[in-house]
């Protein structure tokens, strides 16, 4: 991790990082170390699970490196009167920007016609090949409007698109009314949306909830975007539909099964994968990293934090 983010941490405690050229501690590492520790710094790949907290008989906070926190048993956290923390603010803007970019490719192709132009006779240029969809005049449909959500919202506005949203609960009037947004059920976003963007937590209702059955009420010439979680989506399923033309294409900054993308998905064109780059800018690091030390400063200050769970 870039140091630059730790800085004001550094000053008022004793930090231990990974040793140099390492990106993280192992699990093992961190159990035989946690005892000693008043507070941890995860990252969302990292478990913080009950055997951990038990271990940890100092630990007073967990403060989170990401927006989500899923990673983190947040019920036993509460038990045990530890507190946990995580980064929304950083990540909204660049997640988002993600989500844009992906939907772009997709529609427009852009990524498929880089790969064609370099494969010597593999791309024509006639008038009605290399077609996409515009974005201008299209509906998005976003499951979860949470702050990414309304950041991806802004932007599709921008270019011309009609928001549909699916969310546990009703945004303020005055937020749909700015983002010109409307709230449906699940099934007929899935069914009227141009665009799928998924951009929930994962919980046992959201897993897989694009599947075999939501995928068959998509249009033929639907996208689907995930900057979210991996396993909101039945991968094999959604291979299935692009490998066979059932919907458009597919934008994908997250996997079901981690690092390891589905072979089913490397085989196809029509869809775009990246390795979760949501969050990957040299500001956002930085910006992020300070947000955990903050978080954990004004802990022990009592000044305001962003709170997960509520002690």
């Amino acid at each position: 991790m870039f140091r630059e983010g730790y800085s004001e941490l550094m000053k008022k405690f004793d930090v231990v990082f990974p040793p140099e050229g390492r990106e993280s501690f192992t699990y093992e590492e961190v159990m035989d170390m946690i005892p000693e520790a008043e507070v941890l710094q995860s990252m969302y790949n990292f478990p913080v699970d009950k055997n951990l907290m038990d271990k940890g008989v100092n630990l007073k906070i967990v403060s989170n490196y990401a927006a989500g926190f899923d990673n983190i048993d947040v019920a036993y956290a509460t038990e045990k009167g530890i507190q946990v923390t995580n980064t929304p603010d950083p990540v909204t803007e660049p997640t988002a920007d993600i989500a844009m970019g992906l939907m772009l490719d997709v529609m427009r192709r852009v990524s498929d016609c880089n790969r064609r132009l370099r494969i010597p006779g593999e791309i024509s240029w006639k008038l009605l090949d290399n077609l996409g969809y515009s974005l201008w005049g299209k509906t998005l449909g976003i499951i979860g409007m949470g702050r990414i959500g309304q950041a991806l919202a802004r932007r599709a506005v921008a270019s011309g698109m009609n928001i549909v949203y699916y969310n546990r609960t009703r945004l303020a009037e005055d937020i749909e009314h700015r983002l010109n947004a409307r709230l449906v059920s699940l099934d007929e976003l899935i069914t009227s949306s141009d665009v799928i963007s998924l951009n929930a937590p994962h919980t046992s209702h959201t897993h897989h909830v694009i599947n075999e059955r939501t995928i068959n009420m998509m249009k033929p010439t639907a996208v689907l975007i995930n900057t979210a979680r991996g396993p909101l989506v039945d991968e094999l399923a959604l291979a299935r539909a692009l490998k066979e033309k059932r919907i458009w294409g597919a934008g994908l900054d997250v996997f079901e099964f981690g690092h390891k993308v589905s072979e089913e998905l490397l085989e196809l064109d029509n869809v775009i994968i990246t390795p979760h780059i949501g969050t990957q800018t040299h500001d956002v690091r930085n910006e992020m990293a300070a947000f955990v030390s903050r978080n954990i400063i004004n802990f022990f200050e009592d000044k305001e934090i962003s709170k997960v769970n509520h002690l």
